[in-house]
């Protein structure tokens, strides 16, 4: 069968994105996901995505790492996935879509999409990281040599240590603070099991981390990765993180067809 895909890239996040309304790709392909989302033999992606029908809400969202498994929330494949439903007509500036870690409300702004994250209510602090979940696991990490820091090796080798292979790897996010409201972050990203320009959920992650061990009293926090700037913007109470919005660009980069 042949069929029509969508690149899209969020701050150098990029997906495939397919519109599965009619159920035309097979989910269950692994090896194919693998093989679109590989950068020499296929398509080229940090992941996959489909545009689903849902009964309720605008769409529903269903995420693929480049390994070609079902993955948690991607924070920028979710605004990717805005940006694409706006391009079929699903929506015009609002949607509410479902992904696997439930309902997103998002809305798109002088050419930002700003999606709302999930509530986090449980952070681990410890002397020389932080741990929390943002829709996917994160480990996040103070480190001032960012620019010589080799990410695939350092972030593989904490992604898969202790304690984290009891609970199926993690995310790793490195930090150097730039001042009290901007810091840089560059990601090892687990299913891609590397380096990635961008990570949606792993730059939540940062934002609300520096905040939580006081290194910044701002909630309106910029990140700077390697593929560009994005913002979190959140609320902070006693029961945890609430009202977490992560903004930023997502671009169309090219369609094409694959039998």
């Amino acid at each position: 069968m042949q069929f029509t895909f969508y690149k899209y890239q969020g701050t150098g996040n990029d997906f495939v994105m397919i519109d599965n309304r009619h159920a035309i790709f097979d989910k269950n392909d692994t090896k194919l996901i693998a093989f679109l989302c590989d950068r020499r033999f296929g398509i080229g992606a940090d992941g996959l995505i489909l545009l689903e029908n849902h009964e309720v809400y605008d769409f529903k969202m269903v995420y693929f790492n480049a390994d070609g498994n079902e993955s948690t929330m991607c924070g920028n494949g979710g605004r990717c996935i805005v940006a694409f439903a706006k391009f079929l007509g699903l929506i015009d500036q609002k949607a509410v879509f479902e992904a696997i870690d439930g309902k997103h409300e998002a809305t798109i702004a002088d050419g930002l999409v700003h999606l709302q994250m999930q509530d986090v209510d449980r952070i681990e602090a410890f002397k020389s990281h932080v741990f929390l979940d943002t829709g996917s696991p994160h480990h996040v990490q103070l480190d001032k040599n960012l620019s010589e820091l080799d990410v695939k090796s350092k972030g593989a080798s904490i992604r898969y240590g202790t304690p984290y292979h009891q609970r199926g790897g993690t995310n790793v996010n490195f930090v150097t603070k730039k001042s009290n409201d901007r810091f840089s972050v560059r990601t090892y990203e687990r299913g891609v099991e590397d380096e990635t320009l961008s990570c949606g959920t792993g730059v939540t992650a940062v934002a609300i981390a520096m905040h939580y061990i006081g290194e910044t009293e701002k909630n309106l926090i910029t990140l700077l990765t390697e593929g560009g700037e994005l913002q979190v913007t959140f609320d902070n109470t006693a029961s945890g993180y609430h009202n977490i919005w992560l903004i930023g660009p997502a671009t169309q980069v090219f369609k094409g067809t694959l039998s």
